[in-house]
């Protein structure tokens, strides 16, 4: 892997602002991450997804519609997971071997409250877990419930009460993940997010994965999902990510 990754383009490396506010923050946007002229086959592809989804493939929750399978639904989604700002945080963040651990579409639905704030993986003794990317189908924005973070609380010793105890209400200092579509959130899992309300009368589209350590337990199992006609199309590279 190290091989394919040193042989990018030199154009595909995160600006030094992007890798502090990783570091420091937790969080960073990339504006434009997925290109104005495939931001049309993204959302379809997205939309067909969702529409043909199998029943097993669904989850329903109190204010988001998931539907997992993204890796068999086309070559528009391993261009996202395969993004080569997003292996490369990988790299520089997680620091050893890494794979995909999750992916799915995720709608937030109209009219829906902010979800509580939360963290997906604790830091251990090795370091960080988990880096996870939020790819805005939709323009993530204010009134639609744009991605919250609390700036800097992956480096907390202790989390304060009020997250604990899964409060939705605002914190002081979180920060609106807001960008027009196409723009990408690459973050630290360890620090605390969540959705905002979604107050709007629209859905808010985004697709969604997680890295993590090579010789850890995914919480969803990948590789049930890539049929034989979908491992024929995949590069080594993305086998090696799947870890298929």
């Amino acid at each position: 892997m190290k091989q394919c990754l040193s042989a990018m383009p030199a154009a595909f490396e995160l600006s030094a602002g992007a890798y502090e506010e990783l570091d420091k923050a937790g969080f960073t946007i990339v504006p434009e991450a997925v290109p104005a002229e495939d931001l049309a086959s993204v959302a379809a592809a997205y939309d067909a997804a969702v529409e043909s989804a199998a029943p097993n493939d669904i989850r329903v929750g109190s204010s988001t519609t998931r539907v997992n399978g993204l890796i068999d639904r086309g070559p528009e989604f391993d261009a996202l997971y395969l993004h080569p700002l997003i292996l490369k945080a990988c790299g520089r963040i997680l620091n050893e071997p890494y794979k995909l651990s999750a992916m799915h579409a995720r709608t937030l639905r109209p009219k829906t409250d902010a979800q509580n704030f939360h963290l997906d993986y604790e830091r251990d003794r090795r370091g960080w877990t988990m880096i996870g990317f939020i790819a805005m189908v939709d323009a993530f924005r204010d009134d639609n419930g744009a991605t919250r973070f609390v700036p800097g609380s992956h480096l907390w010793s202790k989390a304060p009460p009020e997250l604990l105890d899964g409060s939705k209400a605002a914190y002081p200092g979180q920060v609106l993940a807001c960008g027009p579509a196409g723009s990408m959130i690459l973050f630290n899992g360890s620090v605390w997010h969540g959705h905002g309300a979604n107050r709007s009368a629209e859905s808010r589209r985004s697709i969604q994965g997680a890295y993590i350590r090579r010789d850890a337990e995914s919480k969803a199992d990948l590789t049930t999902h890539v049929l034989p006609e979908t491992f024929s199309r995949l590069s080594p590279l993305a086998k090696y990510v799947l870890a298929v």
